[in-house]
């Protein structure tokens, strides 16, 4: 084999610690050469990884990248989620076997420009690459995929199916001092069922009906299993590994060179995560924002506009926001909610030239597109992923003396009206063209109330998910809140989010950022109202809940600005709330600064720099260097470089059959469970931790540092939010006076790469250079204390019960005292009259509460016993009967007529009351 190419090979097998080490000791003597060699070693440790990103080759021979440091930045239900705080790149061929190529150096350190340590992120056991109400669908082949299946694809006409309408930071954990602290455990014995020979993001549904194959597998393997284990307590499990959704993997091209069991390969998404403690009375409810970067059309904001031809738009940006109750993390007890929203340029094929040194550059139309068949391919896409209905938010400027952003709203409007025509109404696109700029400069209006309305009106029309079925009294109809929100309630009661609100401006930063986070304070409302933690689904500003969510989306606004613009929000949420300081505005023109700076010198390199990485632009099938070429518009849409064949759909059915089988709900939550959506499917003994969230989540047998856990050292809405003046713990309280962050109660938060500006571009070459000074034996590869410790100041102070929970006097007002010798008196005056007492009831009554003997009965009675008497004007009334008084005859025949007259209205006058009208009329106008 030559020296450049890579063969990996998977022996299938998992091996104990023990037998790690026996195989590293057996490599190690095998390679070890002869005696009287000038040498006698073998095998040296390179380095110690949590993962595998996967391989890249330039010119020579394959590199492999490896995470060496994480940290933990959020935790859902058993599943924890790290943060990429470090990688090393390892060149796999021999030094003796490498060419000196000039440009390789080139490549390499223009691939290490891509900062692994800024905003990637990974889990080992859930699919961050989906949603969670994906990831929560169950596994089964409903009617709806039926239908998907036997859909006539010759029909020109669509039958539409009517029925379906009903912050501290974690300790980052270093790969050497990790694998040094793990112990011994058992083998995991599973066995495999099916696995996908193909994985690739090339695979895609198509109507065989071959789920059925693999569930009928499963079920021959069940009829072949032992009796006795079948009977046993422990029982089987089924264990079900889905395909991610491609494009959010960042990493899908460097795991294409090989072919390996999938618990080696890691998804990396790019984005941001953050997530905080919501306390209500000691209840922990869990904020999490996801925003998972799109793979597809990526690149710099004036480099990458619009969309390609394949309808993926720049700056594609799906954002999750959930709440779940964490004092039960299991997905099928406990409670989650969530809601997705999205942001994104304009479909069509638009662009601004940059060559010219001018703040706003012109927006020209760089493709005539007169049926849309851009944006139709891209509203496909969402309703696919999402179902109906796609509701638009549009924030470009409407009103300009100049036409610079109204051009995109007027293609944008033209758009989506050409579409709508071939959709049935129930599934019409909603179009909101709101021009943002111009309301926050009217004086009379509060643009953040007219978002706030429009942000109601959405989630009346999408919902939210919902894992759990409503509570009997938010389901009641005379209610008030009954059904204020949209969705689709399931067999089992749990409600779904169908569609998707999709919000834009020129840039999709500043103002689409603002938005959103009154779109996510909406949702929130309705989420705690879900979790039935707050009576009304809505939230004032100037609370802890809504502070929380604002910084959340304020660090969420500032990554996704860095990434796409090159500097932070220009315009923030407080500065469309009005309640930004003076100085702000000298930071907004320094932000402005920067960002212009950015777009104009180092966009460029930015932009060879992602395409190098997400394996666009393949240096060794390229015969002209990267950096020579005069513009990767063919490298970013392959149908017009010839690389796809282009499918057309028909201009007046511009969506998939499939996909329009099963609206309102998404096709890929319909079809989850068939073949072509399945990597894996194994069926394990429990227990075993590839199913026991509960194994993975509080590690049984590793020793676990209270203050080391993420639980305690995220943001907390008492310890980190709530006023020092207050003693009201309600994170729904509004704060006349909102106190600011306190960082006594755990770790300051160390500066984000990517908002801080600070740069960790040798990040992928560092942790070879430090593991390269460690030396130990291979015996002791993952038993071996490291040498690195964390500092005293990395240590998180400890939590104590008084500084999270107060106490009543503090909280209430009052202070729990004995009672006074007066009260204790009258209180005991009080019990020996209710101990006395009995009902003035007649003596055969009695007999029934007392012995029966009547000498006993005398003998308690003369005790003392007292006898109240109830005066009343009834013949009887006591507290446990009321004998009502007798009524006339005449008084009920009134009380009936009243009734009547309610009910039929008044009745025909009488001869003679006619006769005295007709008399008072005659005299009257005689």
């Amino acid at each position: 084999m030559e020296p450049t190419e890579l063969s990996v090979t998977d022996d299938k097998l998992e091996y104990g610690l023990k037998e790690i080490r026996d195989l590293l000791k057996m490599l190690n003597l095998g390679n070890r050469q002869k005696q009287g060699q000038k040498t006698n070693t073998g095998f040296n440790r390179t380095v110690s990884a949590f993962g595998i990103v996967g391989f890249v080759k330039f010119l020579e021979g394959y590199y492999i990248i490896l995470i060496t440091k994480r940290r933990r930045v959020a935790e859902i239900g058993h599943h924890t989620i790290y943060k990429i705080e470090d990688t090393c790149m390892v060149y796999i061929p021999n030094d003796g076997d490498r060419n000196t190529n000039p440009d390789e150096s080139r490549y390499l350190k223009m691939f290490q420009n891509i900062d692994l340590s800024s905003n990637f992120y990974f889990s080992y056991s859930y699919d961050l690459s989906h949603t969670l109400q994906y990831n929560l669908a169950p596994l089964k082949v409903s009617s709806h995929a039926h239908s998907c299946d036997t859909l006539d694809q010759t029909e020109t006409a669509l039958t539409w199916n009517l029925q379906m309408k009903t912050t501290q930071s974690a300790t980052v954990e270093v790969a050497e001092n990790f694998l040094a602290s793990l112990q011994s455990s058992g083998n995991k014995h599973h066995q495999k069922i099916w696995q996908s020979k193909s994985t690739g993001p090339e695979d895609s549904y198509s109507s065989t009906g071959s789920e059925s194959e693999v569930w009928s597998e499963l079920r021959q393997t069940d009829e072949h299993q032992d009796s006795s284990t079948k009977d046993s307590e422990e029982g089987h499990h089924y264990g079900v590994r889905c395909k991610p959704h491609w494009k959010f993997v960042w990493n899908t091209e460097l795991l294409e060179p090989f072919d390996i069991h999938s618990d080696w390969k890691l998804y990396i998404i790019h984005g941001f995560i953050g997530q905080s403690n919501i306390s209500v009375y000691g209840k922990p409810l869990y904020l999490t924002l996801i925003a998972r970067r799109s793979q597809k059309f990526a690149g710099t904001r004036f480099l990458k506009r619009g969309s390609n031809c394949e309808g993926h738009v720049a700056n594609e940006v799906e954002t999750e926001q959930i709440i779940h109750d964490s004092s039960v993390s299991s997905f099928t007890l406990g409670h989650f909610t969530a809601f997705v929203q999205m942001r994104g340029s304009v479909p069509s094929h638009w662009s601004q030239d940059i060559s010219k040194m001018v703040p706003k550059p012109p927006i020209s139309l760089d493709k005539c597109d007169p049926f849309s068949y851009t944006a139709g391919q891209h509203f496909n896409q969402l309703l696919r992923r999402y179902g109906a209905p796609i509701i638009c938010l549009n924030l470009v400027k409407k009103r300009e003396t100049r036409r610079h952003e109204s051009i995109l709203g007027d293609e944008f409007t033209f758009a989506i009206d050409y579409l709508n025509q071939f959709l049935p109404p129930q599934h019409h696109i909603k179009h909101i063209w709101l021009d943002m700029a111009r309301v926050n400069k009217l004086k009379e209006v509060n643009v953040m109330d007219r978002l706030s309305k429009i942000s109601y009106g959405v989630l009346r029309k999408t919902g939210i998910f919902q894992s759990w079925p409503r509570y009997y009294c938010q389901d009641l109809p005379y209610s008030k809140q009954h059904r204020l929100t949209g969705g689709f309630i399931t067999e089992s009661g749990s409600v779904l989010q169908t569609g998707v609100v999709r919000v834009n401006c020129i840039d999709c930063l500043d103002r689409t950022n603002t938005a959103q986070f009154a779109l996510g304070k909406c949702a929130m409302a309705f989420q705690l109202y879900a979790l039935g933690v707050s009576e009304s689904p809505h939230l004032e500003f100037d609370t802890d809940s809504v502070r929380m969510l604002e910084e959340l989306y304020e660090d969420h606004g500032d990554t996704l600005a860095l990434q796409y613009g090159g500097s932070q929000l220009v315009h923030r949420i407080k500065s469309y709330r009005k309640i930004a300081p003076l100085s702000s505005h000298s930071r907004d023109i320094m932000q402005t600064v920067s960002r212009y700076y950015s777009n104009t010198f180092s966009d460029a390199d930015k932009q060879n720099v992602i395409n190098l990485f997400l394996q666009v632009y393949q240096p060794y099938k390229h015969h002209t260097p990267l950096w020579d070429l005069p513009t990767d518009y063919y490298l970013h849409n392959p149908t017009a470089a010839g690389k796809i064949v282009c499918h057309r759909n028909l201009y007046t059915r511009w969506w998939d059959e499939d996909v329009a089988g099963c609206l309102p709900l998404a096709l890929d939550e319909v079809i989850k469970g068939h073949k072509n959506t399945l990597v894996e499917v194994y069926q394990a003994m429990f227990p075993d931790e590839r199913i026991d969230g509960f194994f993975e989540h509080y590690r049984p047998y590793e020793m676990s540092v209270l203050n080391e856990i993420y639980s305690f050292i995220m943001a907390h809405s008492i310890r980190d939010f709530m006023p020092s003046f207050t003693n009201n713990c309600s994170p729904f309280s509004v704060r006349v006076q909102p106190g600011k962050r306190r960082e006594s109660g755990g770790r300051t938060k160390p500066p984000n790469p990517s908002v801080s500006g600070i740069s960790s571009t040798s990040s992928t070459s560092s942790s070879t250079e430090d593991t390269d000074t460690d030396e130990s034996s291979d015996e002791d590869f993952i038993l071996t204390d490291s040498n690195e410790s964390n500092t005293s100041d990395s240590i998180p102070k400890h939590v104590t019960f008084s500084s999270v929970f107060t106490t009543m006097k503090e909280s209430y007002g009052i202070h729990i005292m004995n009672p006074s010798v007066l009260s204790d008196s009258l209180y005991k005056r009080y019990v020996t009259i209710g101990e006395r007492a009995i009902l003035y009831k007649t003596e055969e009554e009695r007999k029934d509460e007392y012995p029966k003997n009547a000498n006993l009965r005398k003998t308690l009675w003369s005790q003392g016993h007292i006898n109240l008497i109830c005066h009343s004007a009834l013949p009887l009334d006591s507290s446990y009967e009321v004998v009502p008084p007798t009524v006339a005859r005449k008084y009920k025949d009134i009380y009936q007529d009243y009734v009547f007259r309610g009910q039929k209205g008044a009745k025909k006058p009488s001869p003679h009351s006619i006769n005295v009208y007709k008399r008072y009329v005659t005299s009257k106008f005689k």
